[in-house]
C-alpha cells in the first residue's frame, strides 16, 4: 500500500502532465490532489480529487504547504513552493521532470531571483521553452522512479 500522496500545484500545470497523473493514480492506487484557484475537470476516480482555493497570491501554494506531509510528492514549477515542501521532507518534481532537492533548490532560487531582477530592470529574458514531448517523457520517467522507490521503502 502506498503511503505517498501526490499534491499538484494545478493552476499552471500542463494538461498533459495532469493526464499522466490521472492515469498513474488509478494504475498505482496513489491519491492525487489538485489544488487550484479555479474549477478543474477531473476524471471520476476514487484516487483523484480537486480542491479549489480562493484566488490570490500564493493561496494554492500555502494550502499545499499546510497539507503536505513528509514523504509526499508535490508537482510544481514554483521554486519557492518547492523550497517550502522540501523543508518539510516532501519530494518536489517540476512538470519537466526535474526533481528539486535540498542540494539543488538554493541554486534554483538564486537563479529565479536573478532573472526576476533582470526582468524588473527591463531586460527581456524570454520565457521558458515550450513544453515538449521530451519534457513529458522526462516527467513520466521520473514519476515512475519516485513511485517505485516509495513502494519499496
Amino acid at each position: 500500500m502506498n503511503s505517498i500522496h501526490i499534491w499538484v500545484d494545478a493552476d499552471a500545470c500542463p494538461k498533459v502532465i495532469k493526464e499522466i497523473l490521472f492515469r498513474v493514480a488509478d494504475r498505482v492506487g496513489v491519491p492525487v490532489t489538485l489544488v487550484a484557484n479555479q474549477p478543474l475537470q477531473i476524471p471520476r476516480s476514487r484516487y483523484i480529487r480537486t480542491i479549489q482555493v480562493a484566488a490570490g497570491f500564493d493561496v494554492a501554494d500555502n494550502h499545499i504547504v499546510q497539507q503536505a506531509n513528509a514523504g509526499d510528492l508535490v508537482i510544481t514549477a514554483d521554486i519557492p513552493l518547492a523550497d517550502e515542501v522540501i523543508a518539510k521532507n516532501c519530494l518536489a518534481l517540476n512538470p519537466r521532470g526535474e526533481l528539486y532537492t535540498k542540494e539543488n533548490i538554493r541554486q534554483r532560487l538564486n537563479m529565479r531571483d536573478f532573472m526576476d531582477t533582470l526582468r524588473s530592470s527591463g531586460v527581456n529574458t524570454g520565457g521558458p521553452p515550450s513544453f515538449s514531448q521530451a519534457d513529458r517523457q522526462a516527467f513520466a520517467n521520473q514519476l515512475d522512479r519516485l513511485l517505485a522507490k516509495s513502494t519499496i521503502g
